[in-house]
């Protein structure tokens, strides 16, 4: 029997290569042709479902809304998130605050906040007043879910034809979560908020309950808050007593009412209340002949002063106070009055300057905007200008508009610098030089560089080298120099003052991080006051319903120690030398020692000056809300004459400090400041206002009658109509 021949190994995994081949060959075959198969029975039976014409688009269409549905719920939702964190569970109560603000004098200068008060139903307004609200401000309000579309349309073709701002597209339900939630800031995020907060109050409140808090905290001009203060306040009756004429000139509040207020602008007030009764025959709400007596016999209020009152502050006093409560500072109590250091006739001069300054020269250099910040070298702040108009834009520029600060940065800068490197004084040798980090080279304001000059010549000059260099020497040795060098600008700027985070980047030291003015102003505090923090404040000292004091800031917030009394002395010394030998010689003040620094950004769309004496400290900022490009507007010119004019007046009857690390003027040490300025007798007028004491001399007296009331007259005072009033107007 013959053997079969031996197959070799090779050979083995050949054949069983080619039979797996084969398998998989065949395998495939019959998986595609049963998947063949299988698909064309399941297309046989979808033929029944299928839909053509007409119901094919319908079905389309659906199948795209769904689709685009679920991904507009999901951004929908992540925008809602930021919005309804603004909300709480007592939302209503923290607003449950009714505070009486009065000046450093005791003169009461406004009040903030709305005591909820259920015996006062929206039932008791007059059928007018509500009418008349509806009419103007939102006529479909019973009729939508809190954003209406059709009035925001409307609103936009009345606009585009009239080309301007006529009619506005915020429902009530928007307006009234702007004013419980949001602040006035102009931007799409508090637009987003209060758009889906609207949402939130539609469905937590009924209508009727929504449209009572808006009449009740609508602001309404004069420092009023609300339909019942401002009828007794224009009219002095009660709200329940409004007649036609004057429950359309109240409703015609609700646009401008710095603008339209009766007190201030008696024709444009009428003018505008005869426009809300057009709107009420437009709604349906009356026929022509029944606003025919409203027509011919027009409001009048009662007489008032015409005096603006510093709306500006108080919204920013109002919520220093809310922060003090929510923190635990002011008990329980919601009742209060708060003492501030506002000084009047400074605000009112101020506030003139401004729109002077403006009138005069803002179409040359086309500026629309300003702000103003003055304070004591503690953070009490005396005067805030947030813009030319509250009655046309709530939005406080001097607290809440971030802008660039420019050069006038440069001393957080130098001050880190002297600080890090205890050798370096005034006269220490900088080279200004070309520096580049990566591809950004800064320049100077002449193209051009100057070498080797002493440090004060430097800073007087504005050189934005020497910044640079200086950030990346305090880097030391670390691997990223002028990374390391920028963190320790950023926290000293953060310890000076500057709440605001401070954005890193290359250009951070000559004045790209965004700042507020009212935080330069507390920043350049520190230099005036021998280097303690010095946190702008506006509560001098807080009573509640009962006249107890339950705050005093001298007692309540400390002020650590944050720059060396040498460093401070040295940054003294060279900003003295901007305002007399630098750019900032239009600042200079007659016989008062001042320091201060310009700031002027790319394109000249900010432009600043902040300065300050042994006295006092002011920033002033003007630009325009768009940031646009001014033309040419550099810190030099108009913020360093603003300064000057608005200082040289605060300075009036002040005993003078010597300003740390800078000779005072000789014959002056310790005098009282005259008057520096006679505009036709109004400057020695309103000299007279501010009074002849000191806040020293002030102080003294208070602490005196403290004491006398404690003794003898505590039962007397607290029956007054008024008690917390009655003990602060005894300063």
């Amino acid at each position: 029997m013959r053997s079969s021949p031996s197959i070799s190994f090779w050979t083995r995994i050949k054949r069983a290569a080619l039979a797996f081949d084969a398998w998989l060959n065949s395998s495939l075959f019959q998986g595609g042709r049963g998947l063949a198969e299988a698909w064309e029975g399941y297309s046989n039976r979808m033929r029944f479902f299928r839909v053509r014409g007409f119901p094919r688009l319908v079905l389309d269409l659906t199948s795209e809304a769904v689709t685009l549905s679920v991904f507009g719920g999901i951004v929908m939702v992540g925008l809602a998130i930021p919005a309804f964190r603004e909300t709480n569970d007592d939302w209503l109560k923290t607003q449950d605050m009714a505070v009486t603000f009065v000046d450093r004098y005791g003169q009461e200068v406004g009040r903030r906040g709305i005591r909820y008060d259920d015996s006062y139903k929206l039932e008791d307004f007059p059928d007018y007043m509500v009418k008349a609200a509806l009419a103007t401000e939102d006529r479909r309000f019973y009729e939508h879910w809190g954003i209406d579309p059709i009035g925001t349309f409307r609103a936009l073709t009345v606009n585009a034809r009239g080309g301007g701002v006529v009619q506005g597209g915020s429902s009530i339900t928007q307006q009234l979560a702007k004013n419980i939630f949001l602040t006035n800031e102009r931007s799409i995020e508090r637009k987003i908020k209060e758009a889906f907060l609207a949402l939130w109050l539609e469905f937590h409140l009924t209508k009727d309950e929504i449209l009572k808090l808006y009449l009740d905290r609508a602001y309404m001009g004069g420092g009023t808050h609300g339909v019942v203060a401002a009828t007794e306040y224009y009219f002095g009756k009660s709200a329940k007593d409004l007649t036609l004429a004057e429950s359309a000139m109240l409703a015609g509040l609700f646009k401008a009412p710095t603008k339209y207020a009766p007190h201030i602008n008696l024709p444009a007030a009428r003018a505008r209340a005869n426009d809300v009764l057009n709107n009420m025959v437009e709604a349906g709400f009356l026929t022509e002949g029944q606003i025919q007596t409203a027509r011919r016999n027009p409001a009048t209020p009662i007489n008032r002063t015409r005096d603006p009152t510093p709306d500006f502050y108080l919204d920013w006093a109002f919520e220093q106070v809310k922060t003090l409560a929510a923190e635990g500072k002011l008990g329980s109590d919601r009742v209060l009055t708060v003492k501030t250091p506002l000084d009047t006739p400074t605000q009112r001069h101020a506030e003139q300057v401004l729109e002077d300054m403006l009138r005069q020269h803002g179409r040359q250099y086309k500026a629309g905007q300003g702000a103003i910040v003055l304070m004591d070298v503690d953070g009490a702040v005396r005067a805030m200008v947030g813009g030319r108009d509250y009655g046309q834009s709530q939005f406080n520029r001097a607290t809440d508009a971030l802008r660039q600060p420019g050069s006038s940065f440069k001393p957080f800068v130098y001050a880190a610098y002297l600080m890090d490197k205890p050798d370096k004084r005034p006269t220490s040798v900088v080279v200004d030089r070309p520096v580049c980090l990566g591809n950004w080279c800064p320049q100077n304001y002449g193209r051009s560089f100057s070498g080797s000059m002493p440090m004060v010549s430097a800073l007087a000059r504005s050189i934005n080298s020497i910044p640079v260099i200086m950030s990346v020497e305090l880097g030391g040795k670390a691997q990223n120099a002028a990374k390391a060098g920028r963190a320790k600008i950023i926290d000293l700027g953060r310890k000076m003052g500057l709440t605001h985070p401070l954005t890193d980047s290359t250009s951070l030291p000559i004045g790209a991080a965004e700042v507020t003015a009212i935080d330069m102003a507390s920043g350049y505090a520190v230099f005036a006051n021998g280097g303690k923090k010095a946190p702008a404040y506006a509560a001098w000292e807080v009573r509640n319903s009962q006249g107890d004091v339950i705050y005093r800031h001298d007692r309540d917030a400390p002020q650590p120690q944050v720059l060396t009394p040498r460093v401070v002395q040295d940054m003294n010394f060279m900003m003295n030398k901007v305002v007399e030998e630098g750019t900032g010689k239009r600042a200079l003040l007659d016989g008062i020692k001042a320091a201060g620094k310009t700031g002027t950004t790319n394109a000249y769309r900010d432009a600043w000056f902040v300065g300050f004496t042994g006295n006092l400290v002011a920033s002033v900022w003007y630009g325009n809300d768009d940031h646009s490009t001014m033309n040419n507007m550099t810190g030099g010119t108009l913020p360093a004459m603003t300064w000057k004019e608005v200082m040289s007046f605060a300075h009036q009857n002040l005993e003078l400090r010597p300003l740390p690390g800078v000779e005072p003027e000789k014959g002056r040490g310790g005098a009282v400041a005259a008057s520096q300025q006679n505009n036709g007798g109004q400057a020695a007028s309103q000299t007279m206002l501010t009074g002849t004491l000191s806040r020293r001399s002030y102080d003294m007296l208070e602490d005196l009658g403290d004491l006398f009331r404690g003794v003898g007259s505590t039962a007397s005072v607290r029956t007054s109509a008024n008690p917390a009033q009655s003990r602060l107007a005894m300063p």
